[in-house]
């Protein structure tokens, strides 16, 4: 199976959610800190360049992979991603289970302004005390997100390919 985390960016919620999965960060619903925060992996660092970009984070402890991807505002790059993934399942026997799952939801006010002070503007001074309190106000929201993850694609819904909004998660 393959998990794949996707927001706008891909540098905030979505690292989060790769943290979480993979069992870097506390397995529970309790705040973070600062430190673990903005001790996250790629946590504020990818640039326009990695938009639109897999990239691999590692395997779970199933073994299963997990994969961020930053899509901007383009609604198309999820359904083309899951076209594809169907296409190679139908066409070339490819047996992967894939599960997208949007962490957009989760995003509260503060995050976005500080992901637009600090990686659109360059004003770090603004932009990274906003990311970190808006990472406080969403992580548990992102732990269960994960969690609720972690289910369906563990579930057996006989689908090849999992869209998952995840308009539950809301902040």
């Amino acid at each position: 199976m393959i998990y794949i985390y996707n927001d706008f960016g891909g540098t905030h919620t979505t690292m989060m959610a790769v943290a979480y999965h993979l069992n870097q960060l506390p397995q529970s619903e309790r705040k973070l800190t600062t430190d673990e925060i903005l001790n996250i992996k790629y946590f504020n660092k990818l640039t326009k360049e990695d938009f639109g970009k897999l990239i691999f984070h590692g395997k779970d402890e199933d073994g299963h992979s997990v994969y961020t991807i930053g899509r901007r505002s383009q609604d198309l790059v999820v359904p083309a991603l899951r076209d594809l993934f169907l296409l190679l399942h139908d066409k070339y026997n490819f047996d992967e289970r894939i599960v997208f799952s949007n962490t957009s939801p989760t995003v509260p006010f503060p995050m976005t302004m500080g992901g637009f002070f600090s990686r659109t503007l360059k004003i770090n001074s603004i932009g990274v005390p906003l990311l970190v309190m808006g990472a406080k106000q969403c992580c548990d929201n992102v732990f269960r997100l994960v969690e609720y993850t972690k289910e369906v694609g563990k579930s057996n819904l006989g689908k090849k390919v999992v869209v998952l909004n995840n308009e539950l998660f809301k902040s």
